[in-house]
């Protein structure tokens, strides 16, 4: 009945092939004449056509993989830390390219950790099964994101303001505080995705959470209150994640300088 359900929303056929990898084309097209990169160039449309190999590559991979997973307590925990590991790669490596890179899994540990915990001591979201994965992983992905979001714009903004940084120094501020003064305004827009999201949930879009569950056979009170907990947990991970991320500039931890050279 469930395979059912899932087919009558999308086939999995050769139709489907064929519009993903139309849609993938298209939006690579896009970026590339459009020239959509920071720097004005073509790059983007690699980066695109890149993503989308990955991410078909990394689902087919999954698919086989998970079934076996949460059967085995210590594959599971090591799938989630595998998750934490590359989110962090890819969030801090997004916001900036020397060593401190590393500093991302603060605003993303930070919030993640204890919610899961949490759930988990309340008896909310069960030690072992399938449930553990996509709970964690849609916490990860949304301190990914805005530890991203965060990291960028903090650090775009204290690069072009740079002269009121040092205007605060003048004024006799800490480091920190006039960091503070100059990344904490930009930083807070990470949270507008998230906000807006919650905000439109049943008027914009029916999130995936919400849809799954119906698919799955539940109750639409039932997956409208599991979406309503995705939602608010995302939101309060988010916004722990954004201010983690723009105290770690301020304290100058995660920073864009170019390593010390001998």
């Amino acid at each position: 009945m469930r395979d059912l359900a899932a087919q009558a929303l999308l086939p999995v056929n050769t139709a489907l092939a064929v519009a993903l990898l139309v849609l993938l084309l298209l939006t690579a097209a896009t970026a590339a004449v459009c020239r959509l990169a920071p720097d004005g160039t073509r790059g983007r449309a690699k980066e695109i056509l890149v993503a989308g190999v990955r991410a078909t590559a990394q689902l087919a991979a999954v698919s086989l993989v998970i079934g076996w997973v949460v059967h085995h307590t210590a594959a599971l925990y090591a799938f989630l830390l595998l998750m934490f590991a590359v989110a962090t790669r890819t969030a801090g490596r997004r916001v900036t390219p020397n060593g401190t890179w590393w500093w991302a899994a603060v605003p993303i540990a930070g919030p993640v950790v204890p919610v899961v915990t949490g759930l988990t001591l309340a008896g909310l979201l069960p030690v072992r099964g399938i449930a553990m994965v996509p709970v964690t992983g849609i916490l990860i992905g949304g301190a990914l994101t805005a530890t991203v979001l965060a990291g960028r714009r903090a650090l775009d903004e204290l690069h072009t303001r740079n002269g009121e940084f040092e205007a605060g120094l003048a004024l006799g501020l800490l480091d920190r505080d006039a960091r503070l003064e100059v990344v904490r305004p930009a930083a807070s827009d990470a949270l507008l995705p998230g906000l807006d999201q919650t905000r439109t949930v049943g008027l914009v879009t029916l999130p995936g959470a919400f849809v799954g569950m119906l698919l799955g056979g539940a109750s639409p009170v039932l997956a409208g209150a599991v979406q309503l907990f995705v939602l608010i947990a995302l939101m309060a991970v988010q916004a722990v994640s954004v201010a983690l991320t723009v105290e770690l500039v301020a304290r100058g931890r995660l920073h864009r300088a170019e390593p010390d050279r001998p």
